[in-house]
């Protein structure tokens, strides 16, 4: 039996906006763990990517994470 694929997009939504205590208390977790630091690392010469915020920093490890999952 085949599972069905289920395309989810996150372009569209944002996480920061649904409750904000929520949001930032998974923010600091997310920082804070290994993976994101690992993440950071990875990204440390891209003077750009420095100058993002932790908000935008965030997002762009859980999108490119989830796209890892799903490929």
């Amino acid at each position: 039996m085949a599972i069905p694929h289920t395309s989810i997009s996150f372009r569209d939504s944002d996480p920061s906006a649904g409750n904000p205590q929520v949001w930032e208390s998974l923010k600091r977790a997310i920082a804070g763990s290994s993976g994101f630091k690992r993440w950071q690392l990875e990204h440390a010469g891209d003077e750009q990517f420095q100058a993002l915020s932790l908000d935008t920093l965030v997002h762009s490890y859980l999108r490119e994470t989830l796209e890892t999952l799903a490929y």
